[in-house]
């Protein structure tokens, strides 16, 4: 525990994944995909207390089996229209008393997540007056220049006026990396994650992949065995 401040890391896993059936418990290269997560939240030393929110009896099992604590989410909160607020907001409720400091959500599905990331956003939110730290990565290719497809199947620029422009001479964005939210509980703010009382902790584009999808996974389990044969970090 650092500083034996009180922090807590809830990961919230339903069991009702659509595109990848029973995603969270999925075997990842030996293990459950989920396992990934909670071991890495124990092992960083960060953390009073790891707990698993969700509806699900296995999920629950299987998070207990590796080390996780579990809080018991109901049914309404496990449906698709649940969004990852109400989930957090139910577990803030349910360890209310526990009067922690700093609350992280950690992604069920963040097998790539680094310690030293994770640790870099709690102590850049702690010395800090900010509210919120969370991983973030920057984009691939310059968001000045994409475009959408219309109803005829052409294309039509977001930003026109950026057409001409060289990529060196655009600005550089960034987005949700997907891994880990910190947030600083004796503070309020009226402001979006993603806005002026956030720290956003950046991580490199080799250590960020979402899984949504069967395509998503593979490239996944791809990269964490690169980065795993090559001690890369």
């Amino acid at each position: 525990m650092v500083e034996s401040i009180k922090c807590v890391c809830v990961i919230p896993a339903r069991g009702g994944s659509k595109r990848i059936p029973r995603k969270n418990i999925r075997d990842f290269l030996g293990k459950p995909l989920i396992s990934y997560s909670i071991e890495t939240a124990l092992e960083s030393k960060l953390f009073d207390r790891v707990y698993v929110s969700t509806e699900d009896r296995e999920i629950a099992n299987i998070s207990q089996e590796f080390g996780a604590d579990i809080i018991e989410r109901p049914e309404d909160l496990a449906d698709d229209f649940a969004t990852t607020l109400d989930v957090i907001n139910h577990a803030k409720e349910y360890l209310e008393a526990e009067d922690y400091k700093y609350f992280c959500t950690i992604y069920p599905t963040a097998p790539l997540l680094q310690i030293k990331y994770l640790k870099e956003g709690f102590e850049r939110l702690k010395d800090s007056n900010a509210v919120y730290s969370f991983s973030a990565t920057s984009m691939p290719f310059p968001i000045w220049r994409t475009f959408k497809i219309d109803r005829n199947g052409r294309c039509e620029m977001f930003f026109p006026q950026y057409f001409n422009s060289r990529s060196q001479d655009l600005e550089e964005a960034y987005q949700d990396a997907g891994q880990f939210y910190w947030e600083r509980l004796d503070r309020d703010s009226n402001e979006i994650l993603f806005g002026k009382d956030s720290i956003p902790i950046i991580i490199p584009r080799y250590l960020v992949q979402d899984i949504d999808t069967l395509e998503d996974w593979k490239r996944a389990e791809v990269l964490y065995r690169i980065l795993e044969s090559e001690n890369i970090s």
